[in-house]
């Protein structure tokens, strides 16, 4: 949760120096950021190539951390989350945007969501303009995945926004899962080279 008027400067931060520190570390596939303007929520994804990279890290990243949330005036709270499936049709652009929605799902449904996901949401997205890429991360613990979807432009994501919903609603009860949030962010950071995963 950062400062709405320091926000700039956390992507500057994290541009100019995150992102380098990251990029030598070994095992270390990228880093992305999402920000909400408006409220201050922002997130930061640095994806690992394995568990042993993530682990091994784990000190550097921490003060990392702490520095950029310094830089954002906010503060900070940390996650970790398998990626079940991504898939991108293009690259983003300047201005491309991310709709994040958390699911709560049944512990013996993790397997059947990701299906679900990967055989019947990603090929209705792939038909919708603006469609850019999109991923499902899966918290097996806490029994919750998160899906963001990655928009060429606000604009582009509210000439489907309706149709999206309808599927959104469709998978959702196809995969036994419950909406516990959605928040639409803007992308400002895509370095992520976590390889396809559809």
């Amino acid at each position: 949760m950062a400062h709405p008027s320091f926000i700039d400067a956390g992507i500057k931060h994290m541009s100019d120096t995150v992102m380098p520190a990251l990029a030598d570390y070994e095992g270390c596939a990228g880093l992305s950021l999402l920000v909400d303007r408006d409220s201050g929520r922002c997130i930061a994804t640095s994806s690992w190539m394995d568990e042993d990279a993530l682990r091994a890290s784990e000190g550097r990243v921490r003060e990392l951390r702490d520095r950029a949330t310094e830089m954002f005036h906010g503060t900070a709270t940390v996650e970790r989350w398998d990626i079940a499936a991504l898939h991108r049709d293009h690259p983003s652009a300047r201005g491309s945007c991310v709709r994040v929605t958390w699911l709560k799902l049944e512990p013996g449904h993790m397997t059947r969501a990701v299906d679900v996901f990967k055989l019947t949401a990603l090929p209705h997205m792939e038909e919708m303009e603006g469609f850019c890429s999109a991923s499902m991360m899966i918290d097996h613990a806490a029994g919750r995945a998160v899906v963001s979807v990655t928009w060429d432009s606000r604009e582009s994501f509210e000439r489907v926004q309706a149709a999206a919903d309808g599927m959104r609603t469709t998978v959702t009860a196809e995969m036994g899962a419950t909406v516990i949030e959605t928040c639409m962010f803007d992308l400002a950071i895509a370095h992520l080279h976590v390889p396809e995963m559809a």
